[in-house]
């Protein structure tokens, strides 16, 4: 794929818009990308020191090849850095560069990073200007798009954050290259969700095609494209959440749930890997209220595990909490208002809706049969 064919992504918000640029050699164009919209700024790239391992020189030879002179702050990998205690040191550590309000914070690396990053960017100097350059499949497809940032409390997952939009979103396709097996797959999750979300004809396409999409051919670079282009759709028409935005959790409440039971332990459950279980559980779930035909449920499964993706709570490693604290983790939930619970659920594979009100009752008894302990689930 050449500059000309990387392909561009307009995320419609006013005065406030920017792109995503997509395509391979998008770091040895970072510092001319970033130097057209904010000319004359300086730096400080926030990063884990695994993706520091393999891709920074890259980027600094990159951001140096314009002029852009950069400070690099890195974190430990693993999604425990999205903690008060690292946000301090990434604050610290933009201030120490001395940068000024009108330089840029740039979030290279996964999801972790980037919600990081973009939050240390959103209150530092009362908020900077910020750059995502997403490594993994799951940023790129989902939390580099659409300005949610924030970290983790040991009461649940993102409940500390801001939104704060990016200037620009690099997505190269060649560092995935570079990815563990495990973590494309969990990025894939992101990928499918909005096949199921409300694009059915995306979703059969990648039934088709995943194994090219896997193999990193044009068909990986298109199907990141309509994923981004999927939620800049969203975020352009609710970008505060506040009404079908929540349609882009479809999965995430049972799968922060599991996250928050498995004390965030990256060994026994990876995001991607979460959602990929709740997006399984919310068909499922839709199922059992009579919303949806229990065939879409077993597509949707059947679909996870061809990708060699989780699907059910028994596939988590270890013991679980019982229902009961599975349901006290939903509770806490951001996405619960005035203490009802709100599903996303579906009545049908692309045809996801936001369901206010479900009875508490019915989800505890939904997981209670599908826990592992009750030895019928799956």
């Amino acid at each position: 794929m050449s500059v000309d064919a990387t392909v561009v992504v307009e995320v419609g918000l006013g005065d406030r818009a920017y792109d995503i640029l997509i395509g391979p050699g998008l770091l040895t164009r970072a510092g001319a990308e970033i130097s057209r919209r904010l000319p004359g700024t300086r730096a400080a790239i926030i990063t884990d020191a695994n993706v520091a391992t393999v891709h920074l020189d890259a980027l600094e030879a990159g951001l140096d090849r314009d002029g852009i002179q950069a400070a690099v702050i890195v974190l430990p990998p693993g999604e425990k850095t999205k903690s008060f205690a690292h946000l301090e040191e990434a604050v610290d550590g933009v201030l120490g560069a001395r940068l000024e309000r009108g330089d840029v914070v740039i979030a290279f690396g996964g999801g972790v990073i980037g919600d990081l990053a973009g939050f240390s960017a959103g209150i530092v100097r009362r908020g900077m200007n910020f750059v995502q350059i997403p490594t993994s499949l799951l940023a790129q497809v989902d939390s580099s798009v659409g300005g949610k940032t924030g970290i983790n409390s040991a009461r649940g997952k993102n409940l500390v954050g801001v939104f704060h939009q990016p200037k620009l979103v690099l997505a190269d396709t060649g560092v995935l290259d570079t990815l563990p097996m495990r973590e494309f797959r969990a990025g894939y999750a992101e990928l499918a969700k909005y096949g199921l979300i409300d694009r059915p004809e995306f979703f059969a396409w990648l039934e088709q095609n995943w194994t090219r999409v896997f193999a990193g051919g044009p068909e990986r670079a298109e199907a990141i494209a309509e994923a981004c282009r999927a939620k800049a759709e969203v975020v352009a028409r609710d970008e505060f959440e506040t009404g079908d935005r929540a349609l882009l959790n479809l999965g995430h409440t049972f799968g922060h749930a599991l996250e928050a039971a498995t004390h965030y332990d990256g060994a026994r459950l990876v995001h991607g890997e979460g959602v990929a279980i709740g997006m399984a559980l919310a068909h499922r779930f839709s199922s059992r209220l009579n919303l949806a035909s229990p065939d879409d449920a077993a597509r949707v499964e059947a679909h996870l595990r061809a990708v060699g993706l989780p699907w059910r709570m028994a596939d988590v490693p270890g013991d679980l909490p019982d229902a009961d604290a599975l349901l006290a983790f939903i509770a806490q939930d951001k996405k619960v208002s005035r203490g009802a619970l709100t599903f996303i659920l579906t009545r049908g594979v692309g045809q996801a809706f936001i369901a206010k009100d479900v009875p508490a009752s019915e989800v505890l008894s939904f997981l209670r049969d599908n826990h592992p302990a009750n030895g019928k689930a799956g």
